[in-house]
């Protein structure tokens, strides 16, 4: 049987490059031809590609009092579908040239909810949308209390307006799994929790 990651960035060529839009995002037309698995090359072909810096996504979680903090915004992409465009969602924000995801987190922590996170557990690392976009998210889950946590933040300049609320982490587990959380970097901080929970509240290493 065959391997699977038998090729490498070098078996892709790139003919020409250009950007077709510039605004608050980029987005590049490529010429490009790559190796095929049958061993002939795939015929030059175009794709359109959306620049996005990559982000950093956390999950604040109290392990004492089993309660986590998911913040709700308006979201533009949910616009339009039948749902509401407010989405529970983690602490996060973009990365800044010269940031680590870990000193991304603790600003997002403090600009979007207040919060400092000690430690932070590494989840993953995951592309967004690999098809077309080049956005890399690093997810983690923070540890925090709870006692205070709540209340209205966000970067006015930005045009932030958020609400943090505490929820049991039975709740949002839940709500997983019933749809009302459905963006990818929540629905997979919560599945880890709900793998992880029982190690964290007898001791967070």
């Amino acid at each position: 049987m065959t391997k699977p990651f038998q090729f490498k960035a070098s078996d892709v060529k790139v003919e020409k490059r250009e950007t077709v839009f510039q605004g608050f995002f980029r987005m590049d037309k490529l010429w490009l031809t790559h190796a095929r698995f049958d061993g002939r090359e795939m015929p030059v072909f175009t794709r359109e590609l959306f620049i996005r810096g990559d982000a950093t996504c956390v999950l604040p979680y109290d392990p004492e009092r089993d309660e986590v903090v998911l913040l709700e915004q308006f979201r533009l992409g949910a616009l339009g579908r039948d749902q509401s465009p407010w989405l529970l969602e983690l602490v996060a924000g973009m990365n800044e040239d010269g940031e680590s995801p870990e000193e991304v987190a603790q600003r997002e922590g403090q600009e979007e909810a207040g919060l400092t996170f000690e430690p932070l557990d590494k989840i993953c690392d995951y592309l967004v949308s690999p098809g077309g976009s080049t956005e890399m998210i690093h997810l983690y889950c923070g540890r925090v209390s709870t006692e205070d946590a709540g209340g209205l933040y966000g970067m006015e300049h930005e045009h932030e307006d958020i609400r943090a609320h505490v929820v049991s982490a039975e709740d949002a587990i839940a709500m997983i799994h019933d749809g009302r959380i459905n963006n990818a970097a929540a629905i997979i901080a919560l599945q880890w929790l709900e793998l992880n929970r029982a190690r964290l509240r007898q001791g967070w290493q």
